[in-house]
C-alpha cells in the first residue's frame, strides 16, 4: 500500500530509522491524542492503581502509536542523509 509522499502523515527520518514530526493535521492530532492519554491516563491512574498500571499504559498507548505510524508514514528502512 504506496501511497504518494504527500499523503503520508509520517515523513520518514532523514537519518536512522523511523519516523520524524508529522506532515498533516491527522498526525499532530495523533501525536497530542497519544500524549494526553498518558499524561492525563498517567496521573488518574498512579493514585489508584501505582507505577505498574501507568507503565501498561504507556506500553500499550505506545504500541498503538507505532502501529499508526506503521501505516500511515513512510516505509521505514535505515537511512544515512541522501536524498531518495
Amino acid at each position: 500500500m504506496d501511497r504518494p509522499p504527500a499523503q503520508y502523515w509520517f515523513p520518514a527520518k532523514r537519518f536512522g530509522w523511523g519516523w520524524g514530526p508529522p506532515r498533516c493535521w491527522q498526525g499532530w492530532a495523533v501525536v497530542v491524542v497519544y500524549a494526553a492519554v498518558n499524561v492525563f491516563g498517567g496521573a488518574l491512574l498512579l493514585p489508584y492503581l501505582g507505577v505498574s498500571a501507568e507503565l501498561l499504559l504507556l506500553a500499550v498507548t505506545t504500541a498503538v502509536f507505532i502501529a499508526i505510524c506503521w501505516l500511515t508514514g513512510e516505509p521505514p528502512r535505515w537511512r544515512w542523509g541522501g536524498r531518495d
